[in-house]
């Protein structure tokens, strides 16, 4: 029986904790919305902002993305279209999020997004704007 640990064995036991936690570790992996993702041909940077914080499971929200060129410049009257699913589970969205509203200097309402389990989703936003068009791809991690 532990009844006196100290405090390097405090650290170990956290350690260990944090170790044999499956989603420890992952946050590099997991966007956190503040942090804009980089388009695959590398035309645009797209960050978001959920109306939920944190994102739960099986309740109906919006994001506001935001869309700028790589040195910054916001991307004005883009046409943006948003799918995605759970790759490991081979399924989309429950749902089927929209675009509804050009708030303006390069920002998007997105009206309908739900997540019905937990697990690895990947949100997949498909942007052309002007002569350019580029996907972002943004894994959540539920």
């Amino acid at each position: 029986m532990l009844t006196k640990i100290g405090r390097t064995g405090s650290a170990l036991v956290c350690l260990l904790m944090f170790l044999m936690n499956p989603a420890a570790g992952d946050a590099a992996e997991t966007s956190d919305g503040s942090t804009p993702v980089d388009s695959e041909q590398g035309l645009f940077k797209v960050s978001y902002r959920s109306s939920l914080e944190p994102i739960v499971i099986n309740e109906m929200h919006e994001w506001v993305l935001h869309v700028s060129t790589p040195d910054g410049q916001a991307v004005d009257d883009a046409s943006i279209s948003i799918a995605g699913g759970m790759p490991a589970h081979n399924h989309g969205l429950p749902t089927n999020p929209q675009v509804t509203e050009n708030l303006g200097n390069g920002s998007y309402r997105v009206e309908g997004l739900r997540f019905h389990m937990r697990g690895d989703w990947e949100i997949v936003i498909d942007i052309s704007a002007g002569e350019q068009a580029d996907r972002v791809r943004i894994a959540i991690r539920l």
